[in-house]
């Protein structure tokens, strides 16, 4: 039993608790992305945040508040499209990362625009993945992009969105300057290419693949000295025509060298590939938890 297993017994709603702390820590680190990076070099992020940040530019608007304030009238226009738990969750993150923006009080940590754009990028996309693992989102424009793609099927929530993300990058283009703009569409990538990774899972276990005749042995040393659970594939030779199975099996990095030996062992003649599994849940590793 691992130690998330032991704290998950002794804590009422830990998959809840979980959640929530994913999401308050994802506000406080993607809040910090603005006063670190993309306020003093005016790089607008993209949706509706990215809005406020034009406006703060030409009327000198808090962007936290102005971003709440824009995003209340699409919560309660969109909430019947979501789920009760989603919707409370993104209320609460919407809330808590305007008021990061706002609050968070901290020194430009540089005026250089491509500095500002790549590490703004990061920051804020480690903190939005965050939220997104926590079962949250930051804005009623997925709300509102889920309501359109339900009335409109061939347009998609994702091409809905950077319908959205494109109209911030023109205004941010005319209203700040070109290259301001510019800059906005490498953060939008840099953001939703780090957004991908935490949701993802930064783990790196090892899903691996074995061919082998001698797949009976390999299986049964796999179950008794790795204590590893096993799956069989059906597969067929495409030279020979012949079924044949596939071992599968997931490991973490460190028993890779022992599984090697346990295939090398029964047969050196052996097909074997090792690929990334970057999050692997059930038992045996973390416990696949639905929310609450």
């Amino acid at each position: 039993m691992t130690l998330q297993d032991k704290i998950r017994g002794r804590v009422p709603h830990f998959d809840s608790v979980m959640a929530y702390t994913q999401i308050v820590l994802g506000c406080i680190i993607g809040g910090m992305a603005y006063p670190l990076f993309l306020v003093p070099n005016s790089i607008a992020p993209g949706g509706l945040s990215g809005l406020a940040m034009v406006l703060n530019h030409l009327f000198h608007w808090p962007v936290g508040l102005t971003s709440l304030l824009m995003n209340i009238p699409l919560f309660l226009v969109g909430y019947k499209a979501m789920g009760r738990v989603f919707v409370w969750r993104s209320l609460v993150a919407t809330v808590l990362f305007s008021l990061a923006i706002d609050l968070i009080k901290l020194p430009a940590m540089t005026v250089d625009p491509l500095l500002g754009t790549l590490y703004g990028g990061l920051l804020l996309g480690v903190g939005l993945g965050l939220i997104l693992r926590g079962g949250a989102t930051t804005g009623g424009t997925d709300m509102i992009a889920r309501m359109v793609h339900s009335k409109l099927p061939f347009i998609t929530v994702g091409v809905f969105l950077l319908m959205i993300d494109c109209v911030v990058v023109l205004l941010a283009g005319v209203v700040m300057g070109t290259s301001e703009g510019l800059y906005a569409l490498i953060c939008i990538f840099v953001s939703s290419k780090v957004i991908d990774m935490v949701l993802a899972g930064f783990s790196s276990n090892k899903a691996c693949f074995i061919i082998t005749p001698k797949w009976e042995e390999v299986t049964r040393h796999i179950l008794s000295d790795m204590d590893r659970g096993v799956t069989q594939l059906t597969a067929r030779g495409a030279y020979s025509g012949e079924e044949r199975p596939v071992v599968l099996c997931v490991t973490s990095p460190q028993e890779v060298a022992r599984l090697k030996d346990i295939v090398r062992e029964a047969d050196e003649q052996a097909f074997m590939f090792v690929t990334e599994a970057h999050e692997a849940l059930g038992e045996g590793f973390s416990k696949l938890a639905g929310g609450d």
